[in-house]
């Protein structure tokens, strides 16, 4: 050992001190890695679910940084003065040199604090939309959503974005506070079609398939109450009449979960097209171009007057 220990001296010109701080800095970092190794291990055996999982490594990945840091630096200074004294021109000096990566540990300092987003979220911030996959320290991970692909269904892209976009972005969660979506489906018949006949059988439709999400929205109501000012007088399906250019236009309102969009527009759209199957009186409307002769077609007594001979 002092063979070594000289030979680093006379080659390398590293004093006994430093030398020792550098073989205590070694073994702490050593025995802080190990202990996090056998730690995620006995995780992999004994926990199962896999949020939990990803909390404890990152939250061990944390502690064993900060508690590293907290001993090296005692460690390669003496007191705590000379310690904080190096710490505050050292933060200074990052704070000019590394703008942006500041701004980003500022960011992720504020996702912990106040919990915009979490790890399972789907969010939208920006231009971006997707679930929330991972969480760092400058940056976090989404599974895009949307784009090119309809009723936000996922895209299997990884977009990366600077955790401090969270500080000048505007963020929406999808998944905090009232936890469900409204959601529209138009469907638009035709004039001559029995819209009245039309709007009872959307509205048994929509009671089928949206009924069972209006009753889980109620408690998320209730809970979202206790935070956001969130008041809802009507959660139960609804069918709104308007007129269109093509015809009536019979809009369906509910409730649904984010993840299940596509797939609950799929049951009710199935579900509308083998109820109107069945009606003779029915008709889907489209863009037409209709020639409308006033003289002889309309009611009676809104037509125009023949032209004298």
């Amino acid at each position: 050992m002092t063979a070594i220990t000289d030979w680093l001296q006379q080659n390398l010109g590293i004093p006994l001190p430093i030398q020792g701080r550098l073989l205590s800095s070694i073994l702490v970092v050593v025995i802080l890695w190990l202990s996090r190794k056998l730690l995620l291990a006995v995780l992999r055996r004994r926990v199962s679910d896999i949020r939990a999982r990803y909390r404890i490594r990152k939250t061990s990945l944390y502690v064993v940084v900060s508690v590293g840091t907290i001993i090296i630096g005692r460690v390669w200074f003496e007191g705590l003065q000379s310690l904080a004294t190096f710490l505050g021109l050292l933060s200074a000096g990052l704070a000019i040199a590394l703008k942006d990566l500041v701004v980003n540990f500022a960011g992720w300092a504020f996702i912990l604090w106040r919990r915009p987003l979490e790890v399972g979220d789907r969010i939208q911030i920006g231009d971006y939309r997707g679930d929330v996959v991972d969480l760092r320290v400058f940056q976090f991970t989404l599974l895009e959503i949307g784009n090119w692909v309809e009723a936000e269904q996922s895209t299997g892209r990884i977009i990366h974005i600077p955790n401090g976009m969270v500080l000048t972005a505007v963020l929406a969660n999808y998944s905090k506070g009232f936890k469900y979506i409204w959601d529209e489906i138009p469907v638009l018949v035709t004039f001559e079609s029995d819209w009245e006949k039309t709007k009872r059988i959307l509205s048994e439709i929509i009671e089928v398939h949206g009924q069972k999400a209006a009753k889980e929205a109620k408690h998320s109501v209730q809970q979202a109450g206790e935070k956001f000012l969130i008041s809802y007088s009507k959660l139960t399906p609804i069918v709104y009449t308007s007129v269109a250019d093509s015809g009536v236009l019979l809009t369906m309102r509910y409730l649904c979960n984010p993840r299940e969009r596509r797939a609950t527009a799929q049951e009710i759209w199935e579900a509308i097209l083998e109820a109107f199957g069945k009606c003779d009186d029915i008709d889907f409307a489209y863009p037409t171009q209709r020639f409308y002769h006033n003289v002889t077609e309309g009611k009676s007594e809104a037509r125009a007057e023949p032209p004298p001979n």
